[in-house]
């Protein structure tokens, strides 16, 4: 359940592009190597598009070759909700922003060490925020 009210979110929700609302909101997902954000290599935080809570850190991104910026851990683990999504074949868990609800992704058991998890999360629901230079 997200923290925000909902009057909140609604107007968080207004100041986002169509796209951004349909993937956030709609529970969309962005085509594969679509989004710059799959590529960035920079020290930094990746923080929530919507109420811009911070989610994952860079040291904490990977190259799944999945096409989507990948992550093996949240920032923290209070940041991330989720809930099973049925609409495939098999089962995904699904992963929101506990702030503000807003979809990012899906988090998958076949990541790297030390968590085993893969967050493959939609570029286009976040924000990054530089810190410390090029890793």
């Amino acid at each position: 359940m997200p923290r925000l009210t909902q009057d909140e979110i609604n107007a968080l929700r207004d100041r986002l592009t169509p796209e951004e609302q349909a993937i956030a909101f709609g529970e969309g997902t962005e085509p594969p190597h679509s989004h710059p954000l799959n590529v960035e290599k920079r020290d930094g935080e990746f923080r929530c598009r919507v109420c811009g809570s911070g989610l994952f850190k860079s040291d904490a991104k990977y190259d799944s070759g999945s096409g989507w910026p990948s992550f093996f851990e949240a920032l923290d683990p209070d940041a991330i909700e989720t809930k099973w999504d049925f609409r495939l074949i098999a089962p995904r868990k699904e992963i929101h922003c506990a702030n503000c609800g807003a979809h990012l992704g899906h988090v998958f058991d076949d990541g790297p060490q030390p968590t085993g998890k893969r967050f493959c999360v939609n570029g286009t629901v976040l924000d990054f925020r530089p810190g410390g230079g090029e890793k």
